[in-house]
């Protein structure tokens, strides 16, 4: 994730569906966040596993996984979409609410967000989204760390992320607020480099 853009110009949804599409960005309060060129295979694997393993595990339920590049839509209120200044774009994402769906992507918080970190990225997700998704009402927000092969959950109680839960990259770890999904990672792990 680069640095806000460097004008002072406040950002919002209009602005964003006119910049060109070989660039990549997310909004936070109006700020614009230039994303990082494409992710290293590492990542793509730990977010595309995570994805697959969730999608699998809601076939048939109302609850619907997805995987980064959708928009998610984030109002302060209930403005229209062209005035809202928060869009990002989560590596893998449920949404349970079908009223939060259209063709543009996500109105509205997830019920589950995962982010894969990595360098570039690890203190924009570890800060500046959890305070964001806290916020906006994410139940829960996952944060997985390949370097390191931790797991970090962060789960909505009375509107407030409490103390982060950690977990290594091993055994299984159910989704608190989605039941139906358990992550398996002993075998992902075998994949992860040992360097990275």
């Amino acid at each position: 994730m680069g640095l806000a853009l460097k004008d002072t110009q406040h950002h919002c949804y209009s602005d964003y569906l006119a910049w060109p599409d070989d660039m990549r960005y997310e909004l936070i309060d109006g700020n614009a966040y230039a994303m990082a060129p494409a992710p290293d295979l590492a990542h793509q694997d730990v977010a595309g596993e995570i994805y697959l393993q969730a999608r699998l595990a809601l076939k048939g339920k109302f609850c619907r996984a997805f995987i980064a590049p959708v928009d998610v839509r984030l109002p302060k209120q209930n403005e229209a979409d062209e005035s809202i200044d928060t869009v990002v774009q989560p590596d893998v994402l449920v949404v349970c609410d079908s009223s939060k769906l259209d063709r543009r992507g996500v109105r509205g918080a997830p019920d589950w967000i995962v982010e894969v970190l990595s360098p570039s990225t690890a203190g924009h997700d570890q800060i500046k989204k959890q305070n964001l998704y806290e916020r906006h009402g994410v139940k829960e927000y996952w944060l997985v760390h390949p370097i390191d092969r931790v797991l970090t959950v962060y789960r909505l109680i009375d509107g407030e992320y409490g103390k982060p839960e950690l977990y290594e990259l091993n055994g299984e770890t159910q989704v608190s607020v989605l039941p139906d999904i358990v992550i398996r990672w002993d075998e992902l792990a075998t994949r992860l480099p040992v360097d990275y």
